[in-house]
């Protein structure tokens, strides 16, 4: 049984982590940044300089911002910001963006100079933004995470000054307590009155944005070809819906995804296999939810060591975090569950980010797809061991390794992938 603190912690990350956003959320965390230097501002800025850590720009270099009339790009949701000058409405900044102010932007964009550099910070995330009017400036820098704003000037005046060292967790609940048997446990234990309204919004957001992903014409219509040549045996439906999403969310679509681990695709791969599933199986409404907390706790724990960017594509951690969940639906508990974890790892731990897009969907079908091989293999009683590969004995060692793997390993594959996709 879980000991009040933790339950308490555990139900503060979900209500953290599990929040509603329209949009790539680099992209919108760049608006959200602008927004706040214009308010601090009290001007529409004449000049605006963004500075960003490589991996921002990783992201945002190739993903559609959503409310723009499909432009991309870190100029696009910057002058969005500005023009939205809705920086209360946090990462759904660009949500109520009118048709008066999509003339606006266009002529805001071809009015005003936009400068883009890389930030001086040797920071994962870092975002940093100078607007001027006049003799007027304002500054505002978000690092660590998409709201965590640790500087805001205006005029020479500190409003915000936040002292920031990055490690790979920068949120205010403690992730140290997660591990996979008290994620159990919690499922197990949990009240539903303490999680109903965050993963209820989960499912109804998540689930509008699959619908239209398959109804619309989106990007690559990975979701919709997945249908139309697979078939409709679970499975395959649970990878079609999760990759219909990211269909529609990569490609501009307004409707909001609820995130998980700060991004929209990792909160669609987390959520939807395992609603597709629930469905199937009949089971209740309750049970649902128990599993959603399993696949979405999974996915956090993950992603922790992660980091929440990196040259390890963050789909793979949320296709474990749905195949546990799944695992719980068929009554899967901490051993079945784990075994679970282990074998997904084992099979797509290689798969590499490089950005924000429209093939983010196909790398999610393929996520989930291992996912569900891993469930398989431990319903079949198969497994894999400590020695192979980067599996260790014990499934918290070997998320250990994958955190180890993707936040320092690959910081030279990072690197690598941003001068490919920036030399041009």
């Amino acid at each position: 049984m879980l000991s009040d603190s933790v339950y308490v912690e555990y139900v503060k990350i979900l209500e953290e982590e599990l929040i509603p956003a329209m949009g790539c959320t680099e992209p919108i965390a760049v608006a959200y940044c602008t927004a706040l230097a214009r308010r601090a501002l009290g001007a529409l800025p004449e000049k605006i300089d963004v500075r960003a850590s490589a991996s921002i720009i990783k992201n945002v270099k190739s993903v559609v911002v959503p409310n723009t009339r499909g432009r991309r790009g870190i100029e696009a949701a910057a002058a969005a910001g500005v023009v939205s000058n809705n920086s209360d409405a946090g990462l759904q900044v660009l949500a109520s963006l009118t048709a008066a102010q999509l003339d606006e932007l266009d002529a805001y964009l071809a009015a005003t100079p936009i400068a883009v550099g890389y930030s001086e910070r040797d920071w994962v995330f870092d975002i940093q933004v100078t607007v001027t009017s006049g003799e007027k400036s304002a500054f505002c820098e978000i690092a660590g995470h998409h709201t965590n704003v640790i500087r805001l000037e205006s005029c020479g005046e500190v409003l915000i000054d936040e002292e920031y060292v990055e490690r790979a967790d920068e949120h205010s609940t403690d992730r140290s307590l997660l591990n996979v048997e008290d994620i159990v446990a919690f499922a197990n234990e949990v009240r539903m009155e303490d999680v109903r309204e965050v993963l209820e919004r989960q499912i109804d957001c998540n689930t509008a944005i699959a619908d239209e992903g398959l109804r619309g014409d989106w990007g690559a219509n990975i979701g919709r070809i997945l249908l139309q040549s697979g078939g409709m045996s679970v499975q395959n439906r649970a990878k079609a819906y999760a990759a219909a999403g990211s269909d529609a969310r990569m490609n501009g679509c307004e409707l909001p995804v609820v995130i998980n681990s700060g991004s929209g695709n990792q909160g669609l791969t987390a959520s939807l296999p395992v609603i597709v599933f629930a469905r199937e199986l009949h089971v209740s409404h309750e049970l649902l939810l128990r599993a959603l907390c399993v696949s979405n706790l999974v996915t956090i724990h993950i992603k922790t060591g992660i980091g929440s960017l990196s040259a390890y594509c963050g789909a793979t951690a949320a296709g474990c975090g749905a195949a546990a969940g799944i695992c719980y639906l068929y009554g899967g508990q901490y051993t079945e569950i784990a075994h679970t974890v282990v074998n997904a790892i084992a099979i797509e731990s290689g798969m590499i980010c490089d950005g924000a897009k429209a093939s983010c969907a196909a790398k999610i079908a393929s996520a989930v797809d291992a996912g569900l091989l891993g469930m398989y293999m431990q319903m079949h009683k198969s497994q894999f061991y400590g020695g192979d590969g980067i599996v260790v004995k014990g499934v918290e060692n070997t998320i250990r390794n994958i955190g180890i793997l993707a936040s320092s390993g690959m910081r030279e594959t990072n690197r690598t992938i941003i001068e490919m996709m920036t030399k041009n």
